[in-house]
C-alpha cells in the first residue's frame, strides 16, 4: 500500500560500477535502510536503481551509492524523483536490462 509520505527515486549510476559488487552493495545499503525496489545492472555498463522510502533515507542512500563499493568508480549519478507507489515488497537484484 502507498505511504503519502514515500517517495521514489529512480537512479543511474555511471562509471566502473559492473563486476565489482555493486548490485550487493546497493542491495545491502536498501535493505539496512529498510527501502523497498530493485537494483539491476544496464546493458550500457551503468547500474540502475528504483527505490521507494521517506525522502530523507533516501537522500541517504543516493549518498552512499555516490560513494560506491571500493573497487568502483563512479563518475556520476542521476537522479529522477517521482511519486511512491507502494509497489514493492522487499528490495531485490533483477535481470539486467
Amino acid at each position: 500500500m502507498d505511504n503519502p509520505q514515500s517517495e521514489r527515486l529512480h537512479i543511474l549510476v555511471h562509471g566502473i560500477v559492473q563486476g565489482v559488487g555493486f548490485r550487493y552493495y546497493v542491495l545491502g545499503a536498501a535493505s539496512a535502510m529498510h527501502l523497498s525496489g530493485w537494483v539491476r545492472n544496464t546493458s550500457t555498463g551503468q547500474v540502475e536503481a528504483v527505490a521507494e522510502g521517506p525522502r530523507s533515507v533516501l537522500d541517504r542512500f543516493a549518498s552512499y551509492l555516490e560513494e560506491g563499493p571500493e573497487n568502483a568508480f563512479v563518475s556520476h549519478v542521476e537522479k529522477y524523483w517521482l511519486p511512491a507507489t507502494g509497489e514493492f515488497s522487499g528490495f531485490n537484484i533483477t535481470s539486467t536490462r
